[in-house]
């Protein structure tokens, strides 16, 4: 563009016209030193490109890229990465100087907010002598395909916190053990030091000496997370949908319930029950959970509860703790589902996770300015109140409940199973 400006300048200025000439012969000249120095050398600059085996689902996952320069001189490198289409970035381009003979490495960070595979395209590194009049490109890591599961990253931050001492800062709750969660084992005689309180007075009399029962701690309970997969489930909160942040939480509690030594199991359901895993402590267990999680959508449909209390009756023969992942927006819509949801709780411990709206949260502590801000605020403030009238309404029937913002479904969960297991309800 300098030189054509310069010849226009000539045009009306003849005295710059020999002078311009000598510019664009000096111009060609080093152009065509770029050219030798970028393609006759035989030099190369080589790049790759470092990828998770998978991406964890609504965390942040690093990415790295490699970058060596064999020439012998510096180069000024461009880097555009082919990112998967889900993440929307049509604009990526690191830029970076590397020194001759050298290697260079940096990094950047993907979040994705949807299961699946995402697919990475070229890797294209444009390199460019000192001169930097023209560029080289070279083209690297081609159409690799990564998987999104299940938050595993979420799996292995609460599998420390889960068993360590230090919980409190965490969120998660130390709870005093209360009353017999015991089992009964096997009778024997009485030594020193047994407690007299478990004398079994019939054995006694029978063998005309002191006999105790024996128990164990009660472990193996059952334990079945289900996740509701309908269409109230598509509402996203913060880049994920309520389904992911159900799946997300079913991956972390499998895994804590595992290590406390019960059996986990789950399913989903909408129209039907589909995605069954029946509850088993198996060391394959929670292989097979991310992959049956990492399987499920959303299929928009109004879910059958009707479906889900003949499906449970009939396949979970032992009382089991059921966890529901589900939401209720209204107390008219809990009361539709109720009969379905009094006919499990006779049968197992039940407790219904379902949902805050943390948006209308925000517009309830917002201060209202003129009269359409205060009309809804109030409207965002009875539909608040109806999630704890819901609340309300399970607990008279008997059923437990966690009404929780979407990014503390996780903690939530893992600090009700804590409880119910402290405490002895199963």
């Amino acid at each position: 563009m300098g030189m054509i400006a310069l010849f226009l300048l000539a045009f009306f200025f003849p005295m710059f016209y020999n002078a311009t000439w000598y510019l664009f012969y000096i111009l060609v000249t080093f152009t065509i030193i770029d050219v030798l120095l970028l393609f006759a050398s035989g030099k190369t600059v080589t790049g790759s490109r470092n990828t998770p085996e998978k991406l964890s689902n609504g965390d942040e996952n690093e990415i790295i890229v490699y970058l060596h320069n064999k020439y012998t001189f510096p180069v000024w490198a461009k880097v555009i990465d082919e990112i998967p289409f889900q993440f929307q970035k049509r604009n990526f381009e690191i830029k970076r100087k590397i020194d001759l003979q050298t290697k260079d490495s940096f990094k950047y960070i993907l979040r994705p907010t949807e299961r699946g595979e995402y697919f990475f395209g070229k890797l294209n590194i444009y390199v460019a002598s000192p001169l930097r009049l023209i560029s080289r490109r070279f083209m690297y890591e081609d159409n690799k395909m990564v998987p999104t599961y299940p938050s595993f990253i979420q799996l292995r931050k609460y599998d420390l916190m889960a068993f360590s001492n230090n919980l409190y800062q965490y969120g998660l709750k130390k709870i005093r053990r209360i009353g017999h969660t015991m089992e009964f084992e096997q009778i024997k005689e009485y030594v020193q030091g047994d407690d007299i309180r478990t004398i079994n007075w019939k054995a006694t009399a029978k063998r005309n000496e002191l006999m105790v029962n024996q128990f164990q701690d009660e472990k193996s309970q059952n334990v079945y997370m289900v996740i509701d997969k309908g269409r109230v489930m598509k509402m996203p909160f913060n880049g994920l949908s309520l389904l992911d942040y159900a799946i997300n939480a079913t991956l972390v509690l499998s895994n804590v319930i595992l290590k406390k030594g019960d059996k986990a199991g789950m399913f989903a359901f909408s129209k039907k029950v589909e995605n069954r895993i029946v509850a088993e402590k198996r060391l394959s267990q929670m292989q097979q959970i991310m992959e049956n999680l990492y399987n499920i959508k959303t299929d928009f449909f109004e879910s059958d509860f009707s479906r889900l209390y003949v499906d449970v009756k009939k396949h979970i023969n032992q009382r089991s703790l059921i966890l529901l992942y589900t939401n209720f927006e209204t107390l008219d819509g809990l009361h539709r589902q109720l009969p379905y949801l009094k006919g499990i709780a006779k049968n197992h411990l039940l407790v219904v996770v379902f949902f805050n709206n943390t948006e209308l949260d925000d517009l309830i502590n917002t201060k209202a300015t003129n009269i359409q801000e205060i009309y809804d605020k109030v409207i965002a403030e009875k539909f608040a109140f109806e999630k704890r009238l819901i609340v309300n309404e399970l607990k008279k029937y008997g059923i437990y409940s966690v009404l929780t913002k979407p990014e503390n479904l996780t903690l939530d969960t893992i600090n009700k199973y804590l409880e119910i297991k402290a405490r002895g309800i199963l």
